[in-house]
Parts: C-alpha cells; structure tokens; sequence
C-alpha cells in the first residue's frame, strides 16, 4: 500500500502524548474500532521491543492476524512501529508516530501509515481496503484526540493474561512451618 499520513491536533503538552503512545497497551483505547483482540507481546509494554498482536477488520482481508512492535523512539518527537500481517505475515508494515509542537501548547500527531506486500495477490487485496483503512486510521485519530482531551471515548486497553506479575527470585522461599 503506498504510505498515507494523517494529522490532528491534541490540545495536550507533547511529553503527555509521547508517553501515552510509547506504550503499547494504550493503542487498543483508539485502535479497537477495527483492530480488535489484542495481546501484548510482552509484560512490559512501554518503550523499545513493546508490541502487540491483533485481528484487523479490514474488507478482504482472509487472513487478518497482525503485530506490531515499537522499533525507535525519539522522545518525545517520534515513535517507529514495525509489524507484519496477511498470509504467514509476509506483509511488512510500517506506522510512525510524530509529534511536534502545535497551538498554544498543545501538540500536532501526524502519522503514516505503509503496508509492503511481497506478491501481487496481496498488493491487489491491499489496494481493495486501503481507503477503508485510511479512514479507520482517521477515525483512530479523532478518538486519539477525545481521550487525551476530555478523557472520554476510550475502548478497552489491553492487559497481560493471568493477573498481576510478581517479581521473579532464584532463591527459595524460607520454610515457615515447625
């Protein structure tokens, strides 16, 4: 898919919108309209090696598992995700976040957005739902801007399985019966 960017203006300081995308777990609260059950590919999800892998409804798309994880960081201008989706996850993806100083303080969130298919089945099947992905990314952003700002719209952010983690030990614990 040839890149497209989109842009809107959050009325929020950069530093808090930097840290809200540099962690993955937040994507799910404006992405769910269309990427749909998520799972954190690790436990920490802020910063570099933080992903995600979900199921995109995106109109003929037979195989719609996809990942994502944050590959550069440039606090707080940009943020780099690589991913890979479509059949065997032969086909590339690139979405970059940047962010720079916008309007009375707020910021500007520009992001693009690049699929690279490897044959021509799936550059045909990417160019049939390139318009209603650009759109969902458009939509993404307009919630994007209704969370940071009034708090409101957010969808269900994602968590790790299987409850709180403890930190790990390598020794045992001390024996507490007589």
């Amino acid at each position: 898919m040839q890149a497209f960017t989109l842009e809107t203006t959050v009325a929020r300081p950069r530093e808090l919108v930097y840290d809200y995308l540099a962690d993955v777990a937040h994507h799910p609260e404006f992405l769910d309209h269309f990427l749909k059950e998520w799972h954190m590919t690790r436990e920490e999800t802020f910063g570099l090696g933080a992903g995600g892998r979900f199921r995109a409804e995106v109109p003929f798309q037979r195989f719609p598992w996809g990942d994502w994880a944050i590959v550069q960081l440039e606090p707080p201008h940009r943020i780099v995700l690589h991913g890979r989706t479509g059949k065997f996850n032969r086909v590339r993806t690139l979405t970059v976040f940047e962010l720079r100083a916008g309007p009375a303080g707020g910021t500007v969130v520009t992001v693009t957005v690049e699929s690279r298919p490897r044959f021509a089945s799936d550059r045909f099947l990417d160019t049939l739902g390139r318009r209603a992905v650009r759109r969902r990314w458009g939509a993404a952003l307009r919630r994007l801007r209704r969370i940071l700002e009034e708090d409101r719209d957010r969808g269900t952010r994602a968590t790790i399985a299987g409850g709180p983690r403890k930190p790990a030990t390598s020794t045992r614990p001390p024996v507490t019966h007589v």
